[in-house]
């Protein structure tokens, strides 16, 4: 499908920034590519998430989407400067959720004082941390992994009280710190934004990577007069095409991903990359 904003993830997770993409540009097609066979990335070493980033991209590529979001975290902080050297602006570009979601910390904080969240390899990397102090080298910024965070958002739990005392032992030592912003550093974090907020105190602002992302599309497409207009008379366009494709375990990214996503997910395709 030509003319689409292609998106990958290493599983379920970054349905959760397709799903503000869909929010936000509600009329444009989309392609989205999770490789459920080889998840997660976050515990690979950095030549193998780059590797499966490569391989990810050049699926989508060969389906000319005209921009490619980088929904994983990992993908973004290990495996992007691989990515754009690959794929150049002229010939395609490539987006990650790191700087947009930079960008979008450093412009609500006040005390300049950012915490961060995110699976092991995403944190390991510091590239969250490098792209703050290069826009903001004053900001302080506090880092720490959380990857239990993920199994618990998957199974659907992310109200309970596993996900209460998991939340308080990770997070509690960034109240201590005096950060007024946390990034949510993971594609899975937002479906346990509510328990984040209720652990951390409405005093510290949460940062989605997707909605800060979808932001960033939006404006990037629309300044190179790329956007799909709207159906005349303002109404949803008829004709808008979302695709999905997986690696394996094609059941459970339809079952789990439908939460995710927030809608019903049909007609998932298995491929190998």
């Amino acid at each position: 499908m030509r003319d689409a904003i292609g998106i990958f993830d290493s599983g379920i997770g970054g349905l959760t920034v397709l799903r503000e993409i869909l929010d936000e540009l509600p009329d444009e097609h989309t392609i989205y590519l999770g490789d459920t066979a080889r998840v997660p990335y976050g515990t690979r070493s950095p030549e193998t998430v780059v590797r499966y980033s490569l391989q990810a991209a050049r699926f989508l590529a060969e389906k000319q989407v005209k921009l490619l979001v980088v929904a994983c975290h990992t993908s973004s902080a290990v495996g992007l400067t691989a990515l754009r050297t690959a794929y150049p602006e002229d010939r395609l570009r490539v987006m990650g959720v790191i700087e947009p979601s930079v960008k979008e910390a450093l412009r609500i904080t006040r005390t300049r004082r950012v915490g961060i969240i995110g699976t092991d390899a995403t944190i390991r990397s510091e590239a969250y941390t490098h792209a703050l102090k290069q826009l903001d080298p004053g900001v302080q910024v506090f880092t720490k992994a959380c990857p239990l965070l993920v199994p618990i958002a998957e199974e659907g739990w992310e109200d309970s009280d596993v996900a209460a005392l998991v939340a308080d032992r990770y997070l509690r030592g960034f109240r201590e710190l005096g950060i007024d912003t946390l990034i949510l550093g993971c594609t899975h974090y937002p479906m346990l934004r509510d328990t984040i907020a209720r652990t951390l105190g409405q005093e510290i602002r949460l940062v989605d990577a997707g909605a800060a992302t979808a932001r960033e599309v939006r404006d990037l497409l629309k300044q190179e007069g790329r956007l799909r207009l709207a159906a005349a008379g303002g109404g949803a366009r008829r004709d808008v095409e979302h695709l999905f494709y997986v690696t394996d375990a094609h059941e459970r990214f339809v079952k789990v991903g439908s939460r995710f996503l927030g809608r019903d997910l049909a007609g998932v395709i298995t491929v190998e990359l």
